[in-house]
């Protein structure tokens, strides 16, 4: 995945809280095998309605969703955060998350930005009434700006190395492959291998 370091861009607010994975992603758009394509099902069915603030013109280019507390409940799916990303979200800035759910986006690059409720509701007000407002997040130094809003955010320090490198599952695995390959020229021949068993 791609290094998470500076996200410079537009939000969107989203002023509803407990928003599960089933509105994230609804069940009927699990069947894909693929890891892509799942950002137009994204809010599929609050989607419907011409009123959704997600719908508005002035927020098509928005990469960055504000809203409210315990983001991401419900089911563990994993094509939650996966349609977020596809829809070209980079961050969401949020007073909590569910745990799952932002496991699952630190595992992908999907940045989540806890925030005390009073922050997030004036960046929610600033992406109201100025929908042009930048938002400026530093993973280094753990920071939010946007118009006169500043606001230091917590994240784990493993989730922040792995973001800031790049790494998923599989690239923090590959920081051990001389360890690894070190160990399988050392290891017995009796022991099992994961060399295959015939030419």
């Amino acid at each position: 995945m791609n290094p998470v370091t500076r996200i410079t861009v537009t939000m969107a607010p989203l002023d509803r809280a407990n928003v599960d994975t089933d509105q994230i992603m609804p069940k009927q758009f699990l069947k894909r095998i693929e890891r892509s394509g799942f950002g137009p099902f994204t809010f599929y069915d609050w989607r419907k309605d011409p009123e959704f603030i997600l719908n508005r013109a002035e927020y098509q280019a928005a990469r960055v969703l504000v809203t409210g507390a315990n983001f991401g409940c419900g089911s563990s799916r994993e094509h939650a955060p996966w349609g977020l990303q596809d829809a070209g979200f980079a961050a969401i800035i949020a007073p909590s998350f569910a745990d799952i759910f932002q496991n699952n986006s630190a595992k992908i690059g999907l940045l989540c930005v806890p925030l005390d409720e009073p922050v997030v509701q004036r960046l929610m007000r600033v992406a109201v009434d100025q929908p042009e407002t930048e938002c400026r997040i530093e993973l280094e130094g753990q920071t939010v700006e946007a118009g006169d809003i500043r606001a230091r955010f917590e994240i784990d320090p493993f989730v922040k190395h792995r973001l800031l490198n790049g790494l998923d599952d599989i690239g923090l695995t590959m920081q051990y492959a001389d360890d690894i390959s070190a160990f399988e020229e050392n290891r017995r021949p009796i022991l099992p291998t994961t060399e295959p068993a015939f030419a």
